[in-house]
């Protein structure tokens, strides 16, 4: 067992601390109490979260104390640590593959999961007749996921596709071309996003005489990527009250798939 490894398998090697504990806070230069736990069972903690799908107060004791470990997570999901360490470990694993560190395509897509009793902002989609919320994500031509937003499953994917890349613009601003499907054809959003950002949205349409399933160009990219963030149990269902934590546990998803990428290489 590696040193700072309770020895489950969402533990992160010693190769993958040293790549996340750089982008982490390691100590506390406010005023208070001097921070104490180990950080990298903190992290170790809310991996294993997300990857089991337990309920906070049923980590194993090895860990730190659950309330402690909860803290960080949601500290982290409202200043934008998650957000902030997805795109530096997004970066250096695309300029490990001999890419630049920002894209210039990507593609976008949306999935609405059942929502739980605790709450928060939900709503009906009546196309997939889930209640819910729903995630809407874009990717790069990877996989790779750039950003995240999560809202109510009523609200349309044309409408979300805004809140999303708005969102988005505030840390890429490379993208020259968007795929997406053809809901997002609907309420002038194709002008929009040319006339706001001056990039291209192309509509990847399904052939009008096909039958059955049938792999999209690019779109499986993203399609792909649900894929993988759906081996995140805690990812089943929204169990989040707030929709900042709906988004946390996604990055954090992300971040440990990209971990152990970078770890490989």
């Amino acid at each position: 067992m590696s040193h700072g490894s309770c020895g489950y398998a969402s533990d992160m090697s010693n190769k993958e601390w040293e790549i996340i504990r750089p982008l982490l806070p390691l100590d506390n230069p406010g005023p208070g109490r001097p921070l104490e736990l180990d950080m990298r069972q903190v992290v170790n903690a809310i991996f294993y979260v997300n990857r089991t799908g337990c309920a906070w107060a049923y980590l194993p004791h090895e860990y730190p104390n659950y309330n402690s470990v909860y803290y960080h997570y949601r500290k982290w999901c409202l200043n934008g640590r998650w957000q902030r360490i997805n795109q530096a470990l997004r970066q250096a694993e695309r300029q490990e593959q001999g890419r630049n560190a920002e894209p210039t395509a990507a593609v976008i897509d949306s999935q609405s999961v059942k929502t739980t009793e605790a709450g928060g902002m939900r709503g009906y989609d009546a196309g997939k007749k889930v209640s819910g919320r729903k995630r809407h994500i874009i990717v790069d031509t990877v996989g790779n996921l750039l950003e995240v937003v999560v809202h109510a499953a009523n609200i349309q994917d044309f409408h979300g596709a805004k809140l999303l890349l708005n969102k988005l613009m505030e840390t890429v601003s490379t993208l020259k071309l968007i795929w997406a499907d053809g809901i997002y054809v609907k309420a002038g959003l194709v002008d929009w996003v040319q006339e706001t950002f001056n990039i291209l949205l192309e509509i990847v349409q399904r052939s009008p005489d096909q039958k059955g399933f049938a792999v999209l160009p690019r779109r499986w990219v993203v399609e792909r990527t649900f894929a993988w963030l759906g081996r995140y149990r805690r990812l089943s269902k929204d169990y989040e009250h707030c929709s900042k934590s709906s988004e946390g546990v996604i990055y954090i998803a992300s971040i440990r798939t990209l971990l152990r990428r970078l770890a490989a290489a």
